[in-house]
């Protein structure tokens, strides 16, 4: 049976600039300069450079913006009906309907890693069907060197995508050609086909080199498993055969696609600190990266252009169109400009109160003063939402006397002591780190015997939360740091 009610919702929708604002927020120092830029190149009425005086005083402005019943001139909003509001103040990016989208001009980066293997395909002599087959093949290779699709999927793509019938054995001889390639191990769809196809080009006649190679292709799971005292028994052979075939296996990279420096990978950016610490007899001075502090401004050529359109009623609905780039663009300006101060802002807000909660660490970088602190505290003390806060200590980073560090470095949870005292989790994890570093190797500390260490020293926790901080410090269980 239908059933009509009347039910009351409250919903929070953001705006296209919200969103972008949002965004802004998060992007570093690096990415704030290429964003600046861009904005520079596509609207004309943005400059850079420092503001030397404003173009329009509030009283002009208000000339500008309301009709002078008096003089009886004409405003912006005459050219423009209501019913004719801009499509750009409905869109993310500020571009009306009928301005045409600049082609971005790309810049040569050098040669990436999927370009080094396409050249090197090129160079092989394939038929047209397997010129194909291996272009596709090659597009499904990840970053890590990896191909990761089931060769039966590919097949279904390939007739689905693109006509093409093929079959898994025939992608499979195609596939052997790629994995001859240079780096070698690309184009494998495990480590152990990895690690094997590497070995493969190399001199296995050595003893070490052709028991690596039995070791990963007959006993990889013991291998990976660390259960050495199995491999020895199975294989009939000694300690220091067995050291020296894991130590050519060691020599091989797991992540053959990683020995291209691609530029547009996020690991490979150098790090420039969003914030500068400095410590003096005065006390603290922060302050943000210059690179983070751009001089924007208006054009006044716009800004005058737009004046003289409104003076101008002679040819209203002529005007029309331009009047509404022109406006659009100053409006856009206008808005990215604020943006930018907002975004500094908010930076220095909150990282000012990061310092000023962890004042005490700040002073010689001693992490057994670093306080526990959640991102609940600095919302608190800047008024801020919980999420503005994460996204600044998002991929941002701080330059002091003593290092640089991301914002994430300085939140952490608390844990009482015996004593009632709280301390800051990372300490727990530092004690951890040192206990693993010093262990024998032969015999590697549990978690519970971590547990029973860390109680010993007066810190009350639970093995499950040892076994959660180990593996947030990506160390292995025991049994996988266990060497001969």
């Amino acid at each position: 049976m239908l059933k009509q009610r009347l039910q009351q919702k409250l919903l929070q929708k953001l705006s296209p600039q919200q969103i972008q604002m949002i965004k802004l927020l998060e992007v570093p120092t690096l990415q704030i300069e290429q964003r600046i830029k861009k904005e520079l190149e596509e609207n004309p009425a943005l400059e850079e450079g420092q503001e030397e005086e404003e173009i329009h005083s509030e009283e002009e402005e208000e000339q500008f913006e309301e009709t002078d019943k008096d003089q009886d001139e004409f405003t912006i909003d005459d050219y423009i009906e209501e019913d004719e509001i801009p499509e750009y103040r409905l869109q993310t990016k500020n571009y009306s309907k009928d301005e045409e989208k600049r082609t971005e001009i790309p810049f040569s980066v050098g040669y990436s890693f999927h370009e080094h293997l396409e050249s090197q395909l090129g160079l092989r002599d394939l038929n047209d069907k397997q010129k194909i087959l291996g272009e596709y093949i090659l597009g499904n290779i990840d970053e890590d060197g990896y191909l990761r699709r089931e060769l039966i999927n590919i097949v279904d793509d390939l007739a689905f995508l693109q006509n093409i019938e093929t079959t898994e054995s025939e992608l499979e001889e195609v596939l052997k050609i790629i994995q001859d390639l240079e780096p070698a191990g690309v184009g494998a769809r495990t480590l152990r086909e990895c690690l094997l196809l590497q070995l493969e080009k190399r001199d296995i006649s050595q003893p070490s080199m052709n028991l690596a190679h039995t070791i990963l292709d007959s006993h990889f799971d013991e291998f990976t498993k660390r259960h050495y005292d199995k491999i020895i028994a199975r294989l009939g052979i000694s300690e220091n055969e067995l050291k020296a075939a894991i130590e050519e296996i060691l020599k091989l990279n797991p992540k053959p696609g990683g020995v291209f420096s691609d530029p547009f990978n996020k690991t490979s950016q150098p790090i420039i600190p969003d914030f500068i610490l400095e410590l003096s007899e005065d006390g603290f001075d922060l302050h943000l990266n210059a690179r983070n502090l751009p001089e924007l401004r208006l054009s006044a050529a716009y800004s005058e252009m737009l004046q003289s359109y409104s003076r101008d009623k002679s040819q209203k609905k002529e005007m029309k169109d331009a009047v509404m780039f022109v406006k659009q663009k100053i409006d856009s300006a206008k808005w990215f400009i604020d943006a930018i101060k907002q975004r500094q802002n908010t930076l220095l807000l909150t990282m000012n109160a990061i310092l000023e909660y962890q004042q005490e660490y700040f002073i010689d970088g001693d992490e057994t003063k670093l306080k526990p602190m959640i991102l609940k505290d600095v919302a608190e003390m800047t008024g801020l939402d919980i999420s503005t806060v994460s996204r600044v200590a998002n991929s941002k980073f701080i330059q002091t006397h003593f290092g640089i560090f991301p914002l994430k470095f300085f939140f952490s949870e608390g844990l009482q002591t015996d004593s009632g005292e709280e301390v800051s989790t990372r300490e727990i994890k530092r004690i951890l780190q040192d206990c693993i570093e010093n262990e024998q190797k032969r015999r590697p500390l549990t978690d519970e015997r971590l547990t029973e260490i860390l109680q010993e020293k007066g810190y009350q926790i639970a093995r499950r939360t040892v076994a959660k901080y180990r593996e947030q410090l990506n160390i292995p269980v025991a049994r996988l740091r266990r060497e001969i």
